[in-house]
């Protein structure tokens, strides 16, 4: 479960921003929220980031793929290899050349963690992680200045001798996990395995396909189907077939071409859905299409359908970039709502997403403070973040209508009567 997340000199994003998945003292829609166990804690199931184009909604969602990527790739990266993630803000000649700063805080197994670092392209200057055991915070270890570590004095032996097998370039999070410390480990497989985010429904795709591939007792078709059935898709059935194709006679097939020795074996795959449709006779007939020729809404919910299933069965963290893609924004509230529903939700998985649909933008739909805004300060170039919380709004205000009429900010602002082609 995400808490929280701090960004710094990354991208269009210069001062430090925070975003919260902490639910305030509201009591509205109180089933967007999770309630933690023996404590007064509440965190939201979803939020929705809204601000005009260029004004850095994707770049926040870039930030937070850039630090997962760091500890997902640490333990692969070459000695030598730039750490080609870290993009700080280009308009300003000292920030530059400073390092990108990252913060989480985050649950795992019902313990809160703290994991931070700072980096470069060259190099990682600094990087901490602690757990919180009571109300205060514990360490399990700190690193500065590249290559500086403090760890407790019950585990300094231990740690030390870790230290020596890390680099500047690779993340302690991801080394002392390879050797197999088990402090680090539950916080580096919720960076592996508990948080993902996309920024197409296309890019899915890879994931999507092998999902399918591999769903041999029919798990994901059946909740696929429910899925579309629920959505008002009229797919009865699907079929998903793989056959391997042999390149080798196809390059055969062209004259002087060398045939390679070894056999060269792709995947070809066939998706076809399958219809229930009545005819003129008041029969029913069942018809076959190829899944591209599905609307690309269609299309897109059913890629999506294997990351869904799998954030409500293992109560992942599902970050999405323009979820409203191709989409019909009910279908968009349609997926919102499964996130809030806790008899389909039953494991607390969160959905953040940025979006332009302002017809999501109410407060049936929504707390107050699970919306949030982007801005760019047009004079600097920079990014701030922050949430409808900031404003005085009504549980009964339009907040769509407060949005578009600019009470907010975070919308574009047009210089109408000008000619295109004067200076």
């Amino acid at each position: 479960m995400l808490v929280e997340f701090s960004v710094k000199n990354f991208m269009s994003i210069k001062d430090e921003i925070t975003f919260s998945m902490v639910a305030g003292i509201g009591d509205e829609n109180i089933e967007n929220t999770i309630k933690v166990e023996n404590t007064d804690e509440k965190y939201l199931k979803s939020t929705a980031i809204y601000g005009a184009n260029a004004s850095g909604k994707t770049n926040f969602m870039k930030a937070l793929t850039a630090a997962i990527l760091m500890v997902r790739r640490s333990n692969l990266r070459n000695i030598n290899e730039p750490l080609l993630e870290m993009k700080p803000f280009k308009f300003d000649s000292k920030t530059v050349n400073e390092p990108c700063e990252f913060r989480f805080v985050f649950i795992k197994n019902n313990i809160k963690y703290i994991y931070g670092f700072s980096a470069d392209i060259n190099r990682i200057y600094t990087e901490y992680l602690y757990q919180y055991l009571s109300a205060k915070p514990s360490l399990i270890f700190e690193r500065k200045n590249v290559n500086e570590y403090k760890f407790t004095q019950s585990e300094q032996s231990k740690l030390a001798e870790l230290a020596t097998k890390n680099t500047e370039k690779k993340l302690f999070l991801s080394t002392a996990t390879e050797w197999n410390y088990e402090k680090t480990k539950d916080a580096y497989i919720w960076f592996a395995e508990d948080i993902d985010t996309y920024n197409d429904y296309m890019n899915i795709g890879g994931y999507a396909f092998n999902k399918f591939e591999n769903d041999n007792e029919g798990n994901l078709k059946r909740f696929t189907i429910n899925l579309l059935k629920q959505a008002d898709i009229l797919i009865k059935d699907y079929n998903f077939e793989v056959k391997n194709i042999n390149v080798n006679n196809i390059i055969a097939a062209f004259n002087n071409i060398k045939v390679p020795n070894e056999n060269i074996v792709q995947k070809e795959v066939k998706i076809s859905t399958f219809h229930e449709i009545e005819n003129e006779d008041g029969n029913i007939e069942n018809y076959e299409l190829e899944l591209q020729e599905e609307s690309l809404g269609t299309q897109n919910l059913f890629f999506f359908s294997p990351i869904l299933k799998e954030a409500f069965e293992e109560g992942k963290v599902i970050i999405v970039d323009e979820i409203d893609k191709s989409l019909h924004p009910l279908l968009v509230e349609f997926i919102i709502k499964l996130f809030h529903n806790s008899e389909i939700n039953k494991n607390n998985a969160q959905l953040i997403f940025n979006t332009h649909d302002t017809n999501l933008l109410s407060l049936d739909n929504f707390r107050r403070d699970q919306i949030w805004f982007t801005e760019k300060e047009p004079k600097k170039g920079t990014t701030v973040l922050y949430p409808l919380d900031d404003f005085s709004v009504r549980k009964t205000e339009n907040i769509q209508k407060g949005y578009l009429n600019g009470r907010y900010g975070a919308i574009p602002f047009f210089a109408t009567g000008k000619s295109l082609w004067e200076d």
